[in-house]
C-alpha cells in the first residue's frame, strides 16, 4: 500500500508565470547557441547566420502555439506524450514520451559537454596549460560528467529548488547576451562600414541554410519544458501558454541581436584578419572559438574572453538544468501511465519529486556526455525535437477537430489550421536538411524510435492503464459469421431503439450479405469512477437486447457497449475502427445548445464520419410511408435520400416526390438528377414523381409540400460548418421545424471519407 501512495502520489505546485519563462528561457538560451554561431557561420556565412536563428524562432513560435494550446487544455505532466495519449492513443503516446526523454536528456548531454570545453579552453588559455589533445578530452568529459552530476542533485531536491537555480543562472546568462547584443549594435553605429561584413549575404544556397538551421534546432526547444511543468505550474491553463509565447520571442530577439553582434565583431581592415573576410576569419576558428574570438573583437582579448567564459558558464548550467527537468517528466508520465514499470513514476515522500525517474534520467544524460561530440549531440537532439514537434502540430489539429467541444481551453491559436501546416511543412524541410550535417543524428534517432516501437509492442501496450480520454471498451460481442456490408446502429435507449429497428430491418433487406452493429455508448458521469460504469449500463443492454430480438435471427448482429467522455467521439471512433459502410443514429430534434446546428452529437457525427449516415427524427412506431417528400438540389447526398426514400416507401403503394425549390436563378433539373441516379431507386420509375416550385423561402415551400406526404427525407448541407452557424441552412431548419417523421442523410465522399478513416 505505501508504494501505491508513492506512485500515485501529486506533484509540488510551487512554480509561477516568471519561474517558468526563465526556465523556458534557460534551456533555449544555453550555450549551444555559442557553439551555433561557429557552426552556422562556417556553414551558411554572415547572412545565413541571421537567417538560421530568425527563421528558426518563426518556426518555434509556430509549434509554440501547437503547444500553448494543447498546454492549456491538458496541462499535465508529460507534455507531448499527453497530447498524443488524446490525440491518437497509447502508442503514438508512448513514442512521443520516449521521444522526449531521449531529445531532453540528448540537449542535457550536449550541454554539460559544451560546458565543460569552454571553460577548459579558457583555463587552458588563461593559466598557459599545455595539454596534449587526449588529455583534454578525458578532462572535457569528466567535467560534463561531473557538471550533470550536479543538476541532477539540484533537481532532486524538488521543482522549488530547480526554479530558484533555473531563475538565478537565466538571469545572469540574460544579462551577458544582452550586453553582447548591445555592444554589437554600439560597435555598428560607430563603425558603420562594418555591415559590409554581411557580404556575400549567403555564399552557400538555401540547402546549407537548412542543414545550419537543423543542427542547431535544438537551441529553440526549451517552450517543451515548459509543457512539463503543468503539475507544477500555478494557474497552468492561463501560464503556461503565456510562459511559451513569451520565451520564444525573447529567445528569438536575443539570438537574432547576438549573431548581428558576431558578424560586426572585427573590421575588414583589421590586421589579424590577414587578408581574409571577416566572417571567414571568425568561422576559421572553428565550433568553439568563432564566437570567443568574436566577443573578443567588441571587447577587448582579456575581457572578451572572461565574457564569453561566464555567459557560457551561465547559459549551459541554465541549460542543463532544465533539461534535466523535463526529461525526468517525460520519463515520470510514462511510469505514470505503466508504459514503463510504474516504479518509474514514484514520488519521494520528503522531495516530492520522481526520484526513479530522475535516477533513469541521470544514466540518460551521463553516457551520451561522455560520447558524443558537440556537433553530433546537438543535430541528435534537434532531430528528435523536430520528429516530436511534428507529432505534436499534427496533435494539436486532430484535437481541435475532434474533441474541440470536450476541453477547456486557456489559450485558443489564430489562424488555425494555417499555422500548424506551416509549422509541419517547415520541420519537415529542417528535418531533411540535417542529413548532410550530420548523418549520425540519422542514424541514432531512427533507432531510438524503432526500440520505442518494440519496447511498446512487446511490453507497454498491455500494461498501460486507461485515462479519462480513453474509450473504454464495457462490453462486446462478435457476430460468428460477419457479412460484407456494415451497418452500425446507435441504440441509447429501449424506447430509441424500437424507433430504429424497422428502418434498420428494411435498410438491411436492401444491402449485400449485410452485418449490424449494435452500439451503446455507456453515459458514466466525468465524475463517477469507470469502476461503477456497470450501474449505468443497465438501459443500453436492455435497448441491445430489444433490438437483437429484431435483427439477430435474420442478419449477423455485433454488440459493443463503450463508454467515451463524449458520444460523438466514442461513434465515430467506432465507425472506424469496424469500417462501418452506413451509421444509423436517432435525434430527438432540438439543439442542446445555441453552438450547434443539431446537438453537441449529431454535429460532429454529420461532420467527422467516414461513411454514410442517417438521422431518424420520430420515425417510430408502426407506420406506413406511402408518400415520401424528397427535397432535392444535386450532389451525393440526394442521391442517397431517394435511394433510401426508395427502401423505406411502401412496397404495395409506396410514392415518392423529388422536390426541388427554384429561388429565380438557375432552375434545377430534377428529370435529369432523376435519370442519372435511376440504378440507385428500388421503386418503379411510374412511383417517382418530380415537382418544382418557385419561391424565395425555400423551408417554408418544403414545409408546404410536407404537409401532404408521411415523410420527409432530404440530404444534410456540405457547407462548412462555422457558415452554417453564422447564417443556418435549409436542411437543418426544416429538420427541425418539420413534425413529419424525418430522415437527414449524409452520402460518405470517396476521397473525403479515406482521409477522415485513417487521417
Amino acid at each position: 500500500m505505501a508504494d501505491s501512495k508513492q506512485i500515485t502520489g501529486e506533484l509540488s505546485r510551487d512554480l509561477g508565470l516568471f519561474h517558468i519563462v526563465m526556465m523556458g528561457l534557460g534551456m533555449m538560451i544555453g550555450a549551444g547557441v555559442f557553439v551555433g554561431m561557429g557552426m552556422s557561420i562556417q556553414s551558411v556565412g554572415p547572412g545565413g547566420l541571421m537567417l538560421t536563428f530568425a527563421l528558426n524562432g518563426m518556426i518555434a513560435l509556430f509549434t509554440a502555439m501547437s503547444f500553448a494550446e494543447l498546454s492549456s487544455a491538458i496541462p499535465r505532466a508529460g507534455g507531448a506524450y499527453n497530447f498524443a495519449r488524446v490525440g491518437f492513443g497509447r502508442g503514438a503516446s508512448f513514442i512521443a514520451g520516449w521521444m522526449e526523454w531521449f531529445a531532453s536528456s540528448l540537449a542535457g548531454a550536449f550541454y554539460a559537454i559544451i560546458l565543460a570545453s569552454f571553460t577548459l579552453e579558457y583555463l587552458t588559455e588563461l593559466l598557459g596549460w599545455d595539454l596534449a589533445q587526449t588529455h583534454k578530452l578525458v578532462l572535457i568529459k569528466l567535467f560534463a560528467v561531473s557538471a550533470a552530476g550536479v543538476f541532477i542533485y539540484t533537481n532532486y531536491r524538488g521543482s522549488a529548488e530547480t526554479g530558484k537555480v533555473g531563475v538565478i543562472f537565466t538571469g545572469g546568462q540574460m544579462l551577458f547576451m544582452a550586453a553582447i547584443g548591445v555592444a554589437g549594435l554600439i560597435t555598428a553605429g560607430i563603425y558603420p562600414e562594418r555591415i559590409a561584413n554581411f557580404k556575400p549575404f549567403m555564399p552557400n544556397g538555401w540547402w546549407k541554410l537548412l542543414g545550419s538551421m537543423g543542427v542547431i534546432y535544438v537551441a529553440f526547444e526549451g517552450f517543451e519544458v515548459i509543457a512539463q511543468a503543468g503539475d507544477e505550474t500555478i494557474d497552468p491553463k492561463r501560464n503556461i501558454p503565456k510562459a511559451m509565447l513569451y520565451a520564444v520571442l525573447i529567445v528569438t530577439l536575443t539570438y537574432v541581436a547576438v549573431a548581428f553582434a558576431t558578424v560586426v565583431s572585427v573590421g575588414a581592415g583589421s590586421p589579424a584578419l590577414g587578408g581574409m573576410a571577416p566572417w571567414k576569419w571568425i568561422a576559421m576558428h572553428k565550433e568553439i572559438g568563432a564566437f570567443r574570438e568574436a566577443v573578443k573583437g567588441l571587447t577587448s582579448p582579456g575581457l572578451g574572453g572572461l565574457v564569453v567564459t561566464l555567459a557560457v558558464i551561465f547559459s549551459a548550467t541554465s541549460a542543463l538544468n532544465a533539461t534535466i527537468f523535463s526529461a525526468t517528466r517525460a520519463s515520470y508520465a510514462l511510469g505514470r501511465d505503466r508504459m514503463l514499470p510504474a516504479a518509474v513514476a514514484r514520488i519521494s515522500r520528503r522531495r516530492r519529486t520522481p526520484h526513479v525517474a530522475l535516477m533513469l534520467t541521470a544514466v540518460m544524460v551521463l553516457i551520451p556526455a561522455a560520447l558524443l561530440t558537440p556537433k553530433h549531440g546537438a543535430a541528435t537532439a534537434s532531430i528528435m525535437f523536430l520528429f516530436l514537434f511534428f507529432l505534436v502540430n499534427v496533435c494539436v489539429i486532430k484535437i481541435r477537430r475532434n474533441m474541440g467541444d470536450e476541453l477547456e481551453y486557456g489559450y485558443v491559436m489564430p489562424l488555425f489550421p494555417l499555422l500548424p501546416i506551416l509549422a509541419i511543412v517547415s520541420l519537415a524541410a529542417v528535418a531533411g536538411g540535417i542529413v548532410r550535417e550530420s548523418l549520425v543524428a540519422w542514424v541514432i534517432g531512427p533507432a531510438w524510435v524503432i526500440a520505442g516501437l518494440v519496447i511498446y509492442h512487446t511490453y507497454s501496450r498491455r500494461r498501460a492503464i486507461t485515462t479519462p480520454d480513453e474509450i473504454q471498451v464495457l462490453h462486446e460481442h462478435r457476430a460468428e459469421a460477419p457479412g460484407r456490408t456494415r451497418i452500425m446502429v446507435a441504440v441509447a435507449n429501449p424506447v430509441n431503439a424500437l424507433e430504429m429497428i424497422r428502418i434498420t430491418y428494411r435498410l438491411c433487406a436492401a444491402r449485400d450479405e449485410p452485418h449490424v452493429e449494435l452500439l451503446h455508448m455507456v453515459p458514466v458521469p466525468e465524475q463517477v469512477a469507470l469502476s461503477d460504469a456497470e450501474q449505468y449500463m443497465l438501459e443500453g443492454r436492455e435497448g441491445i437486447l430489444e433490438s437483437m430480438l429484431y435483427l439477430a435471427p435474420q442478419y449477423p448482429t455485433s454488440t459493443h457497449l463503450r463508454y467515451c467522455r463524449s458520444t460523438a467521439r466514442g461513434i465515430i471512433s467506432a465507425v472506424r475502427e469496424k469500417r462501418i459502410d452506413t451509421l444509423i443514429i436517432g435525434w430527438h430534434g432540438r439543439r442542446s445548445r445555441p453552438a450547434f446546428r443539431l446537438g453537441s452529437t449529431v454535429d460532429p457525427i454529420i461532420e467527422r464520419t467516414p461513411c454514410n449516415v442517417l438521422i431518424l427524427k420520430d420515425c417510430g412506431g408502426n407506420r406506413v410511408f406511402k408518400r415520401i417528400l424528397v427535397p432535392v438540389a444535386g450532389g451525393p447526398n440526394g442521391a442517397l435520400a431517394l435511394e433510401v426514400a426508395s427502401v423505406l416507401a411502401d412496397e404495395e403503394e409506396g410514392e415518392i416526390t423529388a422536390f426541388a425549390v427554384n429561388d429565380g436563378r438557375k432552375p434545377f433539373d430534377i428529370d435529369a438528377f432523376l435519370s442519372l441516379h435511376e440504378s440507385r431507386i428500388h421503386l418503379a420509375r411510374g412511383r417517382v414523381h418530380a415537382k418544382q416550385v418557385t419561391s424565395r423561402n425555400g423551408v417554408e415551400a418544403i414545409l408546404a409540400e410536407a404537409a401532404d406526404h408521411d415523410m420527409v427525407i432530404l440530404g444534410c448541407t456540405r457547407e462548412p460548418m462555422i457558415r452554417q452557424i453564422a447564417r443556418g441552412n435549409v436542411s437543418d431548419t426544416v429538420a427541425r421545424l418539420c413534425d413529419k417523421p424525418l430522415v437527414m442523410v449524409k452520402a460518405s465522399g470517396r476521397l473525403r471519407s479515406w482521409i477522415k478513416r485513417w487521417v
